[in-house]
């Protein structure tokens, strides 16, 4: 019965696939559609590789978990998804084109994919940025979850000039690399000396490396200089709540999105750079989303604050339908006794504590919302804005 309700969910999701296509004209037929999947890094790298695009003079559109892009026109995704719907999608391709965009630039999740939300569209390109745990329980297994971003590739590999960009210092690189196989394949790597020089130099955090990476190999493929390459990175402003500054004196403030532990290590150890002396401390507020959403991670992101921080602030990231409570109890088992926790269920007084136990050269860590709009829980869709919260937090200590 479960099979047999699964399959005709998903023959639901791709009649309204093949639905959304037709109706809007199959727009990705006339321009070039890069999407980008993987675990981590995908925001920022679109964003960058729009920002290359269009600093070269090569009109492009991008669609993002943070905004939607097409010209001159900005929006906030205030979808809630990474992937939106089949139409949203078909939608937003067809207004890029009429905008006369040449490009556009969009994240691919596992899930979409499981919703047939990549199907009728042409692919120019589709890249691996890399995979790590995460939505285990939502796709019953890391290995259902690595296939779901395969079936990207797959999918990516009918249209003849497709090619693939794939991170090839990722462990799960060969799996990729042998589903593009007939295709051609660009091996892209973090350690390169010269992206790694500029992201040094622009972006921080050991992520940025591969990011930058794959934007560069990206923009060579399609025939981008290396002036016009240089010149987009390093007049890129960086995507909203991805390593975001807020204040940087007399302490830093940062939001990022990051939420793993595989994410939360290198926030960290990129935030030590800032703390001013020795007797300087971070301080981080983040949580950990609700509704059975891999409950794993809790103690192991608790462990990694407690390693880094002197003060750590648990409070609401996106509680769904479980107690917020609860879920801070979870994050709390992975804390040594002895160190400074703070449970704080409303995330504005959880940042403006932050706020009040900040000292001169300390950094405060903001950590798990990044530019979400909203917060969810108990069936409500709560606006929320971290930038926002951050600033009016700032205000209230400077009064």
């Amino acid at each position: 019965m479960i099979k047999k309700m699964k399959i005709l969910r998903s023959i639901y999701h791709y009649l309204w696939a093949i639905a959304a296509a037709v109706v809007f004209g199959f727009p990705a037929k006339k321009m070039f559609v890069l999407g980008i999947t993987g675990t981590k890094g995908k925001t920022t790298s679109v964003y960058l590789i729009h920002h290359i695009l269009e600093s070269a003079g090569r009109k492009a559109a991008m669609l993002s978990t943070a905004e939607i892009k097409i010209g001159k026109e900005t929006e906030k995704n205030l979808t809630g998804n990474t992937m939106p719907g089949r139409f949203f999608i078909q939608r937003f391709l067809k207004e890029a084109l009429r905008a006369g965009c040449r490009y556009a630039i969009m994240e691919v999740t596992s899930q979409g994919v499981l919703q047939h939300r990549h199907q009728f569209i042409k692919w120019g390109a589709a890249a691996f940025t890399n995979l790590k745990p995460e939505h285990i329980e939502a796709h019953g297994g890391f290995e259902n979850y690595r296939e779901a971003k395969l079936k990207f590739f797959k999918y990516a590999k009918k249209n003849r000039e497709a090619f693939f960009l794939i991170n090839k210092e990722d462990e799960n690189a060969e799996y990729f690399i042998k589903e593009a196989e007939g295709k051609k394949v660009v091996l892209y790597s973090p350690s390169d000396a010269e992206e790694k020089k500029l992201a040094a130099r622009m972006l921080p955090g050991k992520i940025n490396e591969a990011n930058i990476a794959l934007a560069v190999a990206f923009a060579k493929e399609i025939g981008l200089s290396e002036e016009e390459i240089k010149k987009g990175i390093e007049s890129f402003p960086g995507a909203p709540g991805r390593m975001e500054f807020v204040k940087r004196e007399p302490f830093t403030v940062v939001i990022d999105y990051a939420y793993t532990p595989d994410s939360l290590e290198p926030v960290y150890e990129e935030l030590k750079k800032y703390q001013k002396g020795p007797e300087n401390k971070i301080i981080t507020v983040f949580g950990a989303a609700g509704g059975g959403r891999d409950k794993w991670k809790r103690p192991a992101l608790g462990k990694i604050a407690a390693e880094f921080c002197k003060e750590i602030i648990l409070t609401t990231e996106e509680p769904y339908d479980e107690k917020p409570e609860d879920i801070m109890e979870d994050i709390n088992g992975g804390i040594p006794k002895g160190k400074n926790v703070y449970k704080i269920i409303d995330r504005k007084e959880a940042i403006e504590k932050a706020m009040e136990l900040a000292q001169e050269g300390d950094v405060i860590a903001l950590l798990g919302k990044g530019a979400e709009p909203y917060i969810h829980s108990n069936g409500k869709k709560i606006l929320w804005n971290e930038k926002e919260a951050a600033e009016e937090a700032i205000k209230k200590i400077t009064r």
